[in-house]
């Protein structure tokens, strides 16, 4: 499959990248310093910028499905810039004609509770509002759009490096949690889980999380 992996230098992106590559699918990368990827069979490394919609659109045609890694994390407006950057990955991905978007959620917009979103909770990090915030919103500016074949994928509370086990558990709206009251998934099986659903689409227009 040809897939468009924006932002697959970050945390998350880069571990989509390796599970991509090693599945044998052919990934155009579109981040904004190319060369920090080493050169790889089936990789071509672009550099974009996430905000200019027309360019992005250009650079996503031709591709099977477009996977958005994209964050704020680096930027001192964190909620603002992501905000825009997810609207101009959807209006290129409609524009490019690409079929299908999957998106890196947050786990904020999980629910811990019925009726309570983890964002919400007094424990929930200060620091990660923002981030946290975009992507509650950018979930809803999914779900209001009624032509985009999108699939979102929120991690668990945690998400570290750790092993790929191919062994996780999914579900839909609510947080996971282990009998230990935990909710961990590591970032390289988060990325199993993100080409499981590329590969064999499961959760067209909605979102759904992964933990063990």
């Amino acid at each position: 499959m040809k897939i468009a992996l924006i932002g697959a230098t970050g945390f998350i992106g880069s571990a989509i990248l390796k599970e991509a590559l090693a599945r044998g699918h052919e990934v155009t990368a579109l981040v904004g310093h190319p060369e920090k990827l080493a050169a790889a069979a089936h990789l071509t490394a672009l550099g974009t910028d996430v905000l200019d919609s027309a360019k992005l659109a250009e650079q996503l045609t031709g591709h099977d499905a477009a996977i958005s890694a994209f964050s704020g994390h680096a930027q001192s407006n964190v909620y603002e810039y992501y905000m825009q950057g997810m609207h101009a990955i959807i209006d290129a991905t409609k524009r490019a004609g690409v079929t299908r978007l999957l998106v890196v959620g947050g786990a904020g917009s999980l629910e811990a509770a019925p009726g309570l979103l983890v964002i919400d909770t007094p424990e929930f990090p200060a620091q990660w509002k923002g981030t946290a915030q975009g992507a509650l919103d950018a979930l809803h500016l999914l779900k209001q759009d009624a032509t985009l074949n999108w699939t979102m994928l929120s991690p668990s509370a945690m998400i570290a490096p750790g092993q790929r086990t191919g062994k996780f558990r999914l579900g839909t709206d609510q947080l996971l949690v282990n009998d230990k009251g935990e909710s961990t998934i590591s970032v390289e099986d988060f990325a199993v889980a993100m080409i499981d659903e590329l590969e064999k689409p499961a959760h067209a227009r909605h979102r759904f999380t992964a933990g063990y």
